[in-house]
């Protein structure tokens, strides 16, 4: 499977964007790799706590 990539352009404060380069920095990533990485996460999060919800439906668990 070929993924291909596209452009978002965020504008943000200059305190947020420090504070992303101090996050960013410490993990040793660029500010593009870890706001990715950070949104690829929660992505993740909200599909696997869904899927734990349908389950919990499934089997009748309150």
């Amino acid at each position: 499977m070929v993924m291909g990539t596209e452009v978002l352009s965020l504008r943000m404060d200059h305190e947020l964007l420090e504070r992303l380069r101090h996050h960013a920095a410490k993990r040793g990533m660029s500010v593009q790799d870890y706001v990715v990485r950070t949104l690829m996460r929660d992505d993740f999060d909200q599909r696997f706590q869904a899927a734990v919800e349908e389950t919990e439906k499934f089997y009748g668990v309150t």
